[in-house]
């Protein structure tokens, strides 16, 4: 794929790993280096680029000409990410956003800007998102829901149609969510969870802790070797 556009990944972290990569073997970007905020730069260099001051990035990469991609996950509910992209926008830097080329996005959906979609997504027809949606590998966005800004979508969850989400929320592995309902800003559903009803802001949902059974694996299967 011809590599028209730079973009420089904000992190060091295994998303901006992840984030790379896609970069690099599925889009039109070409990634020219990474930023950390001082703090927090521990390294000079990843794959052979530079790993530069996020304080000080538009002194070195000129935003006339790099685009910015914030690879942070849902740290402190996706305020981190957030955060850092207000801060990238307030530098002059376009944000950057990547679509999987295996991933199903049907051709009226509406995307806001820095969105991060992996492999294996399905977003159906008439789906909105906003900006700073991140929906990791093999999720299902029904028809006509809505995803707010700054949502971060696991793996294997399934949002039904006419769903809205509100923002900064986070939804684990193999979560569900119901037809028609709305799940309110800063909601946790963790992973596992069936949302059948509307939710209220800042609410967290979480299955019960499964518990071992009181006989083992080794008894049960009546297994007398130890290989």
């Amino acid at each position: 794929m011809a590599k028209n556009r730079k973009v420089v990944i904000v992190g060091d972290s295994a998303f901006a790993e992840v984030a790379y990569e896609c970069f690099t073997r599925d889009s039109e970007y070409e990634v020219v280096g990474f930023s950390v905020e001082q703090a927090f730069l521990k390294k000079s260099a990843l794959f052979g680029l530079p790993v530069v001051p996020f304080e000080t990035v538009q002194q070195i990469f000129s935003p006339d000409e790099h685009h910015i991609f914030v690879a942070v996950v849902y740290t402190q509910l996706n305020r981190l990410r957030a955060r850092l992209c207000a801060l990238a926008k307030a530098k002059g830097f376009s944000m950057a956003s990547y679509v999987s080329s295996r991933a199903f996005v049907w051709s009226n959906v509406r995307m806001g800007e820095h969105c991060f979609i992996f492999e294996h997504n399905v977003v159906q027809p008439f789906v909105r998102m906003g900006n700073d949606v991140v929906l990791w590998s093999g999720n299902h966005v029904g028809h006509h829901s809505i995803i707010g800004d700054h949502c971060f979508l696991s793996s294997h969850v399934v949002v039904s149609g006419f769903v809205e989400i509100g923002a900064y929320c986070f939804l684990g592995v193999n979560s569900a969510v119901a037809n028609d309902v709305k799940v309110a800003k800063d909601c946790w559903i963790g992973p596992g969870v069936t949302i059948t009803r509307d939710t209220a802001e800042g609410e967290l949902y979480r299955r019960e802790p499964i518990e071992p059974a009181k006989v083992s694996t080794r008894r049960f299967f009546k297994v007398k070797e130890p290989w």
